[in-house]
This record gives structure tokens, C-alpha cells and sequence, in this order.
């Protein structure tokens, strides 16, 4: 670890954040978070209990009314100061992401770009919340439509994108007048203890932003989420979990947001521009190391090409550079865990079984660290366990087609549906694919599709509620109708 590396760490809180302090956990316990790409122990933080969730919706609680009462715009001026701190810090957060997560330093200053954008977005939305008034039908009265906050919130983030999930969920909420606690992933929780030092510095209020961490999220979520007081809960993960706390909020009849799972089918047709199809292919299945949601998980290829597309992406494969983040040039960087490196072995290993073949890659990577090599496996029959649950890792999958029908039958022969990639040169069978493919999102000739502006989120078991675009600050509004006599 470099002194740099070191001082940044040494800058970043270890306490559990509650109405405006930082504080030990009940018993002062703690946890350890490591580098993937070394699995040695990076930082001892608070490892917060049960009691000490409540404690931060305590303060969520007290603080919602004033912040909900707040003008919209100076929720906008902070959120809009967020932002502006956000890029003077811009490094800080690449580079800590890197080190706990093990993104390429690279990725991880697109993701402080993107993440950034959610600020600056919804500090825009604040100040455009509407309703509407107007005489009803009959003529016997006035009717109003207003917005008011949903209320306190609960967020739980995923590993995989530290700073963008968390920036994701938290814009928008203030933009909308509701409180937060935020429980970020025992893996990688410094990048949101550190970015909420920026959300003081730019003026969020005591008791509006709460951070726990923890070891023990299902022990310290579940009070939370069965507290009557609680009125908005947020998870992005598998669906798995999401829909246990589906369950669990139905208690408190809750307003939900769940982005979950997914197993993007990455479909090129034989009249598609193979060297943007390729380029399109190594961002949306090797961005994150393959760690994201929206990565490209089936490569359902038109027979006629599939050699060729085969061909030209293995050898870009083979050429990409795995080692730590940090270091120049690297592409691959470490998985999160041991359990992801297996779970990648695992599938490539069945796939092969059932008659695959590997033409690049295929190995977990010995010595330190948890690194699996940059993978193409070709000619994946159906049944293969790679085609059906999502990778989550290096490895793009290959598997063919022979006419459109076929196409969209593999590629909605999944009970996920969060996005979709299609190349192809036919515009009007690129409409055709909007209407047919059972996807929240697609990408039409790109294969990185995500943008604030836009709304974020899937359909089927990929979940339900949008993130981002004019549909995100939605999620933290209710709407009450007034009639007035005319």
C-alpha cells in the first residue's frame, strides 16, 4: 500500500454516523474491511447493532419534518454543493473505491463522474416538483394535486458500485424532503462514510443523512424496516433478498424500490456492425469485472457470425491486462470475494461439461488476492447453469441463433428483466426488439446504457421502482388530491 493510499484511508471516518455525530457501536464493536486485490485488512470500523439502526432512525424520525418542510430550493443548493464537493474529491473517491472494491482505478473515476451526476440531477428536480389544480368535471368543486415526502427512508447498497448506489438513492430522497439512514455493504462501506463528510460539508442537517454499518445486516435491518415510522425502504442486490425484505415490508404496507438481479441477454443479429458490437460487448460484460447487474450475461449471437464475433473478442480478451486497480494499464481486477471466484469456476466448469469450449481464459488465478482470468466460453448448450443464473464475474458466454423469433425467445427465457442489449442494422427490427424483448431497459447498438437523466430499473424479478430520470424523485413522493367547493 502506497502513503498515499494510507492517507486517504486515515481520512476516513471509523464511526457509525447519527444525527450529525459520529459514534462507536452499542459495545463498541467492530469489523474489518480488506482489499480484495491483497486480502490484507484495510480499515476497523464501527460494526453496528440492532439498537444502534434504531437509534439512527431515531434521528431520521425527529429530523423528517423540518427537512420536510424545507424549501425546495435550498435542498437544491445543497445537493448542488454536494456535487460541486464531489469533484474536488474526485480522486479521493476513485481511488478509495479501488482499494476496497477493486474496480480499475479508471472505472472507478467513471463511477464518480456518474454518481456525481445523481447530485447535480436531482438538486435540478427539487425545485420542479408539481401538482396541479383545476375545476372537476361536474363543476361542484376545485380540485388540488399536491406532492408531499414520503417520509423516513432506509437504503441498503451493494458492493459492486459504492458511490453511485448510495448517491443514487440519497439525491433523490432530499431532493424530495425525506430523512435517510443508509446501510451500505459490509464489504465496501468507507466511500459512503467517506461521502458523507462531503454531505456535511455541504450542509445536509443533523438527522437527515445516517449512516450504519454492519456485519449483521439481516439482525439490523429487520427492526428497522418492521418500525412503523419507517415509510420508505430501498435495496439494490439479489433477488433473493429482495424479496425477503418485499416480505418483510409488506408488514408495514411500505413504499418499495428493489433493483435487483438480472441476466442481460447481449443479442447480434447478422446484419449488425461486428466492430461495434465488439466494442459493445467488452464494456457491457467486463465493465466492473463483470460485476454489475446490467452486465451483459448471454451472448446470443446469429449463427452466420458467431464465429467471427468469437473470434474478434477472445482476441481482445486475451489481451487484457488483471492485477490491482491501482496499477497502470489494468483492465481485470480482482473479484469481490473467494465465493465469487467459485461461483465463476462453477459455471464455466458445468458449461464446459455440457460440451463448451473455453477459448480464452477459464482459470482462477493463483497467489494473492481473489483474481479469475478475463473468460469466452463458445457454444454454451441450453440447460447450461451460465445461461440461467447470473454470473457476476469475468466471463462472457457465448450461444447461437438462427432467425429473430429465436432471438427473442432466448433472450426472454428468463424469469429476470432488467436490461437487454440488441446490435443490429435494421432499424425497424431494432423497434421491433423494443416491443419484444421483456426488458426495464435496452440498449439499442451501445452497451453502456446508464445515465441520471434516465430512469434506471427492470421488470419480472429484476425488480420494481425507478432510480434516476424525472420518474426517480417519484419514488419519495406521495400524492394527495384536495377538493375544494366551487
Amino acid at each position: 500500500m502506497t502513503t498515499s493510499e494510507s492517507d486517504l484511508l486515515a481520512r476516513v471516518p471509523s464511526q457509525l454516523f447519527i444525527d450529525g455525530q459520529w459514534t462507536d457501536a452499542d459495545g463498541s464493536r467492530t469489523l474489518v474491511v480488506r482489499d480484495p486485490a491483497t486480502g490484507e485488512v484495510i480499515r476497523e470500523i464501527a460494526d453496528a447493532s440492532p439498537a444502534d439502526g434504531i437509534r439512527a432512525l431515531d434521528a431520521a424520525v425527529a429530523a423528517q419534518e423540518a427537512w420536510g418542510a424545507t424549501a425546495p430550493r435550498e435542498r437544491s443548493d445543497i445537493l448542488r454543493r454536494a456535487f460541486d464537493l464531489v469533484q474536488e474529491h474526485k480522486e479521493d473517491l476513485a481511488l478509495l473505491m479501488t482499494i476496497e472494491m477493486g474496480k480499475p482505478l479508471a472505472e472507478a473515476r467513471g463511477e464518480v463522474v456518474y454518481g456525481g451526476e445523481f447530485l447535480r440531477w436531482f438538486s435540478e428536480e427539487a425545485v420542479r416538483i408539481s401538482g396541479r389544480y383545476g375545476l372537476n368535471p361536474e363543476g361542484t368543486g376545485r380540485t388540488i394535486v399536491s406532492q408531499h415526502p414520503v417520509g423516513p427512508s432506509f437504503f441498503i447498497t451493494p458492493w459492486n458500485f459504492p458511490f453511485a448506489m448510495a448517491t443514487r438513492k440519497i439525491a433523490p430522497a432530499l431532493a424530495a424532503g425525506c430523512t435517510v439512514v443508509i446501510k451500505p455493504a459490509e464489504l465496501t462501506p468507507l466511500t459512503t462514510l467517506f461521502f458523507v463528510q462531503l454531505l456535511v460539508e455541504a450542509g445536509v442537517p443533523a438527522g437527515v443523512v445516517n449512516v450504519i454499518t454492519t456485519s449483521s445486516s439481516s439482525d439490523v435491518s429487520a427492526p428497522i424496516i418492521a418500525d412503523p415510522r419507517l415509510r420508505k425502504l430501498s435495496f439494490t442486490g439479489s433477488t433473493p433478498v429482495g424479496q425477503k425484505l418485499i416480505a418483510q415490508a409488506a408488514e408495514g404496507v411500505l413504499r418499495v424500490s428493489m433493483e435487483l438481479g438480472g441476466n442481460a441477454p447481449f443479442v447480434v443479429f447478422e446484419d449488425a456492425d461486428l466492430d461495434r458490437a465488439v466494442e459493445g460487448a467488452m464494456v457491457a460484460k467486463f465493465r466492473n469485472i463483470g460485476q454489475a447487474c446490467t452486465a451483459a450475461n448471454r451472448f446470443i449471437v446469429h449463427e452466420s457470425v458467431a464465429e467471427e464475433f468469437a473470434r474478434r473478442v477472445s482476441e481482445r480478451v486475451a489481451a487484457m491486462k488483471v492485477g490491482r486497480g491501482t496499477e497502470d494499464g489494468v483492465q481485470i481486477g480482482p473479484l469481490i470475494d473467494d465465493r465469487a471466484v467459485a461461483k465463476a469456476q462453477e459455471l464455466v466448469g458445468d458449461a464446459v461439461e455440457r460440451g463448451a469450449r473455453v477459448l480464452v481464459g477459464g482459470h482462477a488465478l493463483e497467489g494473492a488476492g481473489t483474481f479469475y482470468e478475463p473468460t469466452v466460453v463458445k457454444d454454451v448448450v441450453a440447460g447450461s447453469a451460465i445461461l440461467r443464473e447470473e454470473i457476476f464475474g469475468p466471463v462472457l458466454a457465448i450461444t447461437t441463433f438462427a432467425d429473430e423469433d429465436e432471438a427473442v425467445r432466448l433472450a426472454n427465457d428468463t424469469e429476470y428483466g432488467l436490461v437487454s442489449y440488441v446490435f443490429t442494422s435494421d432499424l425497424a427490427r431494432g423497434h421491433r426488439m423494443i416491443d419484444r424483448l421483456e426488458t426495464g431497459m435496452m440498449g439499442l447498438n451501445v452497451g453502456v446504457i446508464s445515465n441520471a437523466a434516465a430512469p434506471f430499473g427492470g421488470v419480472k424479478q429484476s425488480g420494481v421502482g425507478r432510480e434516476g430520470g424525472l420518474e426517480g424523485i417519484h419514488e419519495y413522493l406521495n400524492v394527495k388530491y384536495t377538493l375544494i367547493p366551487a
